[in-house]
């Protein structure tokens, strides 16, 4: 069976975050939403994971993140929704500061949980829903906000 992407579906890919190491996009955008896909820290220019512990993998996952959210011509301060996915819950306080120091006074709505493993045994993954910045005007045209 082949299928094919729906035309309301425009797929987002960008150098500025890792290839897909699967059959899945780096982001969808639908409308005035973009879903981004897990984000892990993979180096963009050699697909190897990062070198270091928790707090050097999420600040590489979040620079992953957000080189999808700029390609689609989002910005991080409109990241609706994160889902962060830990190793270890043992480092949640960590993450807090990483993900505050990232994000800044933006506090995007938020689920933190902690999993079994992820893509080649990382500590961090994360994934967010990002508004585009459209909205539509009373003659039902398109802008940018």
């Amino acid at each position: 069976m082949t299928t094919s992407t729906h035309p309301s579906l425009s797929i987002v890919s960008t150098q500025s975050a890792p290839a897909a190491i699967g059959p899945y996009s780096q982001g969808i955008k639908l409308g005035d939403l973009l879903f981004v896909s897990g984000c892990v820290p993979f180096d963009p220019a050699t697909g190897d994971v990062v070198p270091g512990g928790i707090e050097e993998q999420a600040k590489r996952a979040l620079q992953n993140m957000k080189g999808v959210v700029e390609a689609s011509g989002s910005e991080i301060g409109k990241v609706v929704k994160t889902t962060v996915f830990l190793k270890s819950m043992g480092d949640f306080a960590t993450i807090n500061g990483i993900y505050a120091n990232f994000f800044g006074d933006h506090k995007p709505a938020r689920s933190c949980v902690e999993v079994a493993r992820l893509p080649k045994d990382v500590l961090f993954e994360i994934e967010c829903i990002a508004r585009l910045g459209r909205h539509l005007t009373l003659r039902g045209q398109y802008q940018h906000q």
